[in-house]
């Protein structure tokens, strides 16, 4: 007898329908392996820079040897064919403070010839406060007088060509016996640029304020939001901005010279002196007159007579003083 095939076959789809599936195999996951990051140096912020120079040189080389330069190219303001003298630039003994020490520059003429004088630092100072103690005289210390004559303190950049608008300068000058269309004052002055002789064009800012200033005063310049503020003594004279604020870097300077057509008929010989005690810079700082004396006195009793950290640039830049 022939035994019927459909219960086996109802058997086979029984366990087809309760199999339970394999998963197919799962694709490898590579293992990524986490990495530390390298560190991060942090770039060191430098701190504004100082200058000082309490000028307590024995010696005129070690007055050069901190960075100073003293004149002895020709050309001008002044005189034409002037003199400009190394031995112009004397450190002297201060009458007034035992111990103290003091630059002294020199200038002379007989009313045809003179002797000019000028020093100046490198080329690396913009916006910050610049300050100086010096004293104007109002008379040569020999001879008869009534030359006009200009003593200084001054920042400037080289002038790349004339009107050239990328310069820089900022002056005080004393003119103890006039000159420039005004009597015996002081010229407060922010330049944009100008062209010099025989093509004379100037465009600057300037304020005149009248009257003697012989003797000893503070000077102090603050070169900072996009404006250029005047104090001698304590006392805010000027206030100038907009196109004459400095663009490039300057060089710290001091010079005595004479406005050629203001010139005393010629004769005896007349010397004239302007001195300096110190000179300070504070980069990138806005500093008040009276936090100048107190730094200064500061560093006197602390005993720093001279310190530059204020770097120079790189390239270093060209510095001459011949202007």
């Amino acid at each position: 007898m022939v035994k019927s095939r459909w219960p086996l076959v109802v058997a086979l789809l029984v366990l087809s329908a309760c199999a339970v599936p394999i998963p197919a195999p799962t694709p490898e996951v590579a293992l990524v392996t986490a990495t530390t990051p390298a560190p991060v140096t942090a770039t060191p912020v430098r701190a504004p820079g100082v200058f000082f120079d309490d000028f307590t040189y024995a010696q005129q080389q070690s007055l050069i040897d901190n960075g100073w330069i003293i004149r002895t190219a020709p050309g001008w303001p002044g005189v034409p064919d002037a003199v400009w003298a190394k031995n112009s630039v004397s450190l002297i003994d201060d009458v007034d403070q035992p111990g103290n020490r003091l630059v002294r520059m020199t200038s002379s003429t007989n009313g045809t010839a003179a002797r000019q004088t000028q020093f100046c630092q490198q080329r690396k100072y913009l916006e910050g406060t610049y300050a100086a103690r010096v004293r104007f005289t109002d008379r040569p210390v020999s001879g008869p007088g009534g030359d006009q004559i200009v003593q200084t303190f001054y920042l400037i950049s080289p002038l790349k060509a004339p009107m050239d608008p990328d310069y820089s300068e900022i002056d005080i000058e004393y003119l103890p016996t006039g000159g420039w269309g005004s009597d015996q004052s002081v010229h407060l002055s922010s330049w944009e640029t100008f062209s010099p002789e025989p093509d004379w064009k100037i465009d600057n800012a300037s304020d005149t304020v009248p009257g003697s200033l012989a003797g000893w005063h503070t000077l102090v310049i603050q070169v900072a939001h996009q404006q250029v503020k005047y104090y001698i003594d304590d006392v805010l004279r000027a206030a100038q901005g907009g196109k004459y604020y400095p663009e490039v870097p300057m060089s710290i300077n001091f010079n005595l010279w004479f406005i050629a057509e203001g010139l005393a008929p010629a004769g005896d010989i007349r010397e004239y002196v302007e001195d300096i005690d110190w000179v300070y810079f504070a980069e990138e700082q806005t500093l008040s007159p009276q936090q100048i004396d107190t730094e200064i006195k500061r560093l006197r009793e602390t005993s720093v007579s001279f310190t530059d950290t204020v770097p120079a640039l790189e390239p270093p830049l060209v510095s001459p003083c011949d202007f």
